[in-house]
């Protein structure tokens, strides 16, 4: 076959990989080999797929460098099993591993979720491996990959940089990448959350017990490897700031603001002015100037929510309205005996509104009508 080797090559490529496809077109051009020899020949040149290459082995100085990557995982929720990201941080000498999971993963979970990690570990290796994500990267990949200016900002203040792999080259990120699937044929086998609270909570825990776990390859913990390599780690600032999207909308004419297909309730004063939102994670502050004017917890797994504090719409007036004050009727009925006092809280609750007219007419009767029998007729009518 080595003669017709360029036209079996332009082969597998128009008819998809299919061999049998590939074959019919052979036969019907006039080489009459057979199939189990053009399958073996295919293989043998590596016509249908380029050769595995053999995996890489890295070293890692403590300290030296950290791997963060996600994940979409199937995870099950008491109303139902949902597609969630699952990020994942492990540093590379220890294999000191953390985990948590996001309904989506935009740069706002990216900088709270190490964050997080980074106060787990106390501390920040000098490099963290990426895989490309455009949530770090601003363009190009690889060696070439130049990194948001605010994700480097980010780094520079926990005391690492961002590197970026080869395209492709899931070796080079293997001890993130290997996590994944202890996480999901591990940690989520068999578990139901409430919520996401709930299941990051556990996912915490979880990572504690791995951590504590001896690893065979390793022939130590990672939490006895952790204790060498934390001195050699950038530690934390003196102060940890919150992370969150600084976002300006206008206050529209209900007195709401529309942030990430949600709205908010505002104090109504401020429609049609510009407002400040600091989006967190977890709460929403929104400023008017120097002045926070409105707080609330930030909806991240639904859209099309109306969220509103009912300290933020106006008071009602009371013109126009009928007084709740009991009628002058009711009082001096309530005054007389406490039969009467009782049977007309069960009046006005059978009755629409304030129960005004019922309350009248019962007190004509109490004037019409002798004292003894009004009130023999009372307690014989009160007992239904």
């Amino acid at each position: 076959l080595d003669d017709h080797e360029d036209e079996i090559r332009r082969l597998v490529g128009t008819c998809r990989g299919n061999l049998v496809r590939v074959h019919e077109e052979l036969v019907a051009a006039g080489v009459s080999h057979g199939y189990t020899t053009l399958t073996d020949y295919v293989r043998t040149h590596n016509l249908k797929e380029a050769p595995k290459l053999p995996a890489g082995r890295y070293h890692f100085e403590p300290g030296q460098e950290m791997q963060f990557d996600t994940s979409p995982h199937r995870v099950l929720f008491k109303d139902g099993e949902r597609k969630c990201q699952c990020a994942s941080l492990v540093l590379c000498y220890s294999r000191m591993w953390y985990i948590q999971y996001y309904p989506r993963f935009t740069r706002l979970e990216c900088k709270t979720f190490l964050t997080e990690a980074l106060k787990y570990f106390a501390g920040a290796c000098a490099t963290c491996m990426i895989d490309n994500t455009n949530v770090v990267v601003l363009h190009g990949s690889g060696a070439d990959a130049v990194i948001t200016p605010e994700m480097v900002d980010f780094g520079r203040r926990f005391g690492f940089t961002f590197v970026a792999h080869a395209i492709g080259d899931a070796n080079r990120s293997a001890r993130v990448e290997r996590r994944f699937h202890h996480a999901e044929n591990n940690f989520l086998a068999g578990r139901t959350f409430a919520d996401f609270a709930d299941v990051n909570a556990q996912a915490e825990a979880f990572c504690g017990r791995i951590n504590r776990k001896t690893q065979r390859h390793l022939k130590a913990t990672p939490l006895e490897l952790f204790v060498a390599e934390q001195p050699a780690m950038s530690p934390l600032p003196p102060v940890v700031p919150p992370v969150y999207l600084v976002a300006y909308r206008v206050v529209d004419v209900e007195g709401y603001i529309h942030l990430s297909g949600n709205t908010y309730s505002v104090p109504y004063e401020l429609i049609g002015r510009q407002v400040e939102i600091r989006e967190g994670l977890s709460q929403i502050r929104v400023y008017h100037g120097p002045r926070e004017v409105a707080t609330h917890a930030r909806v991240q797994d639904k859209r099309g929510m109306r969220i509103t504090d009912k300290r933020h719409r106006p008071r009602r007036s009371t013109a126009g309205r009928r007084s709740q004050q009991p009628l002058p009727e009711e009082r001096h009925l309530r005054s007389a005996d406490p039969l009467l006092d009782a049977y007309i809280d069960k009046l006005r609750e059978k009755s629409p509104g304030r129960g005004a007219a019922a309350v009248r007419r019962l007190y004509r009767m109490y004037n019409e009508y002798p004292e003894a029998a009004f009130m023999a007729a009372l307690r014989e009518a009160h007992k239904y």
